[in-house]
């Protein structure tokens, strides 16, 4: 069993390595969906993701506590792929922010946010199979101009963070290409 969190920009090729790797894994995958059809552009896209996941997969789309959903669904899955982190803590951050979309409680956000990441860290230790955590590195860019903008790069990368150092593995990608940062290459 082992815990793997892929990094990247939008269509680096992530949602593509996590199934690459699950597949290579010949386990039962249970696949958990984060992303919600906000818009028919975004619907599209989660169907689009759909058709390319087996069929033999079982699939649980829910927005938020994932960690207490996946134990209540696990079954008899041996391999679990969370995509992705970057929709949960959306989907967390969209519960704090003003009538208005331009104002934020940043405290009870990040509470929120933390909680998330625990009851999620809580799961992977108490369930014995492999977990395979898709995100998105959103703080190469430029600093955003909202504050709202601005609270989410700062909870995500903190949330990507935690779950960095307790995972076994970490792969950031970089034009369809897996580039093994965790751990390093030689041991170094």
């Amino acid at each position: 069993m082992t815990t793997v969190l892929i990094t990247g920009g939008a269509r680096s090729g992530k949602s593509r390595f996590a199934q690459e790797l699950a597949q290579r894994l010949g386990q039962p995958v249970l696949f958990v969906a984060t992303a919600e059809a906000g818009d028919e552009e975004m619907r599209q896209r989660i169907e689009e993701h759909r058709r390319t996941r087996p069929t033999a997969w079982r699939t649980l789309e829910v927005t938020t506590h994932i960690g207490h959903h996946i134990l209540q669904r696990i079954g008899g899955a041996q391999v679990v792929i969370i995509d992705c982190l970057t929709f949960l803590v959306s989907n967390v951050l969209g519960q704090f922010i003003g009538p208005t979309g331009d104002n934020i409680d940043e405290l009870l956000a990040e509470k929120a946010v933390n909680r998330e990441i625990d009851e999620l860290i809580d799961c992977l230790n108490r369930i014995p199979a492999s977990f395979i955590i898709v995100t998105n590195e959103v703080g190469t860019g430029l600093v955003p101009v909202n504050r709202v903008g601005r609270a989410y790069r700062d909870l995500l990368g903190k949330a990507n963070q935690r779950l960095a150092e307790r995972t076994d593995e970490v792969y950031l990608m970089v034009s369809g290409l897996p580039v093994k940062i965790k751990p390093p290459l030689g041991g170094v």
